[in-house]
C-alpha cells in the first residue's frame, strides 16, 4: 500500500527473475461531476463540452482521479496546443483550482498517444493520473475500448477502467536508487 494525497493506492508488484518489472496500481474510482472535479459547469458529467481559448474552441471532457484533468481529443497533438493552449487553459476561470490538461491523439480503440500540460509544473513526459482521466475519457466519449495503452513521451502505460469502476494502472518499474533509513 502507498499513501498518497488523493488517498492510499494498493500495488501489485509483477516480479521477474525475483525482479519488479512493473507495478499495477489501484488508482481508485474517477470522479465524473462537475462540483467534485472541480470545475464551474454544474453537470453530473462534462463530456464533449466546447472549450473556447485563444479563439480556438476544442471539446473538453473533464475527469477528477484525485486531481482535476481537462481531456482533448485532437487529430494531430502539436507543440502549440501543449505549450500554447496548456498554460491558458490550466488557469481559465471553469477551473476554480487549476486542472492538468491532456491534448490526446487516437490510434485505434486500443491505443492513444496523449502530451501532457501538468498543473504548476508545465509540461512533464508522463502523468499517471493524467493517462487514467484519459482513458476514462476515452470510453465516455465512445473513442477507446475500457483498456487501452497510452503513450508518453517518457513511455507507455496500461490503464483499465474496470467494470467495478475502478481503473487500474500497469507501467514499467526501474531501480533508481537504494539506501538505507536510520532512526
Amino acid at each position: 500500500n502507498l499513501e498518497t494525497k488523493a488517498g492510499i493506492k494498493i500495488l501489485h508488484l509483477n516480479l521477474l527473475a525475483n525482479k519488479v518489472a512493473s507495478v499495477r496500481v489501484d488508482m481508485g474510482i474517477p470522479i465524473l461531476e462537475g462540483k467534485n472535479i472541480p470545475v464551474a459547469i454544474d453537470r453530473e458529467k462534462i463530456i464533449n463540452e466546447p472549450l473556447t481559448v485563444a479563439k480556438q474552441t476544442l471539446p473538453m471532457t473533464c475527469v477528477s482521479m484525485g486531481n482535476p484533468h481537462a481531456v482533448f481529443f485532437v487529430s494531430e497533438i502539436t507543440d502549440d496546443l501543449v505549450l500554447g493552449l496548456g498554460p491558458q487553459i490550466e488557469k481559465h476561470p471553469l477551473f476554480p483550482r487549476r486542472t492538468n490538461v491532456e491534448f490526446v491523439k487516437v490510434i485505434n480503440r486500443h491505443e492513444i498517444e496523449m502530451r501532457v500540460w501538468e498543473r504548476g509544473a508545465a509540461i512533464t513526459l508522463a502523468c499517471g493520473t493524467g493517462s487514467c482521466a484519459t482513458a476514462v475519457a476515452g470510453v465516455l466519449n465512445g473513442k477507446t475500448d475500457r483498456k487501452v495503452e497510452v503513450q508518453l513521451d517518457g513511455g507507455k502505460l496500461i490503464v483499465e477502467w474496470a467494470e467495478n469502476g475502478h481503473v487500474f494502472m500497469t507501467g514499467p518499474a526501474e531501480l533508481v536508487f537504494t539506501g538505507e533509513l536510520t532512526n
